[in-house]
């Protein structure tokens, strides 16, 4: 008589999926990859690196043959490289602060906010990441810009009154001071996007706040003006990188805090409406 034995074979049990942790290192990370993974960014801030540059460069040219001539403009009568150079300035930071808007206010446009939510819950996370990935990458390409238009304008007007040489005082500050400047534009642009969540409103408001407004404050008495005048964004920007200063302008580091606090402004409200509001 034989013995027959069953063998019963255990399934293996499925090795377990590691754990992954949201971590501020992880959500930077993604929202790197999501910015240049965008045909709009390489477009955009090429146009911003080419304002600036190519601006800076027809000022510069213009100054120079209108030497001599009896119809100067009285605005390039006491303009300097440096002021010549970073005459793209406005323009580039329409670019770099569109852009910022597009970086949170296109995720709500097309929805896929909601997944970038459900992956990070506490929120704010994403919003601290892409103000600090979109700054950082804006404050490269203000700075990169402004040196190149420097070094080009600088060579146009050479041997002019206006001619200035990097080793000049206050003119690494003031290339410096443009490249910050650009770089807070573009994380304003962002937190008003993440505020508004609308492209068009996002841009509405900041092309208002940089532009519009200074031009309405001018139409005010000169005694309100004076007092209101170099407190806007776009003022005590400009008094960031400009190479001379007088009663009516704020000193570079008066500049920087006033714009710094519009940016922790536009922040805070972002923050807020994040926190409080569903998607």
């Amino acid at each position: 008589m034989s013995t027959l034995t069953a063998t019963v074979e255990t399934p293996q049990a499925a090795p377990a999926r590691p754990a992954y942790r949201v971590t501020g290192r992880r959500v930077l990370a993604s929202e790197w990859a999501k910015l240049w993974s965008l045909r709009s960014t390489w477009i955009t801030l090429s146009l911003g690196l080419l304002f600036l540059v190519a601006f800076g460069l027809i000022a510069a040219n213009h100054y120079r043959s209108g030497i001599g001539s009896p119809h100067r403009d009285r605005d390039f009568a006491t303009a300097t490289a440096v002021s010549l150079s970073l005459f793209g300035t406005n323009f580039a930071q329409l670019a770099l602060g569109v852009l910022g808007v597009l970086v949170t206010a296109g995720e709500y446009s097309t929805g896929m906010i909601r997944s970038t939510l459900a992956a990070v819950p506490r929120r704010l996370p994403v919003l601290w990441s892409k103000a600090a990935v979109f700054g950082l990458v804006a404050l490269v390409v203000g700075t990169l810009g402004a040196f190149v238009a420097f070094g080009f304008g600088s060579g146009i007007v050479s041997g002019t009154p206006a001619a200035m040489s990097v080793t000049h005082a206050g003119v690494v500050r003031s290339l410096l001071g443009a490249g910050l400047y650009l770089g807070l534009v573009g994380v304003i642009g962002t937190a008003l996007g993440a505020l508004l969540r609308s492209v068009a409103g996002g841009i509405s408001v900041l092309v208002a706040s940089l532009m519009l407004v200074p031009g309405l404050i001018s139409l005010l008495p000169s005694s309100w003006q004076d007092n209101i005048s170099p407190y806007l964004p776009s003022n005590a920007g400009e008094s960031m990188f400009a190479l001379t200063h007088d009663s009516t302008t704020l000193s570079p580091g008066a500049g920087l805090l006033v714009f710094l606090g519009w940016t922790v402004l536009a922040l805070a409200g972002a923050a807020y409406r994040l926190v409080r509001s569903d998607v």
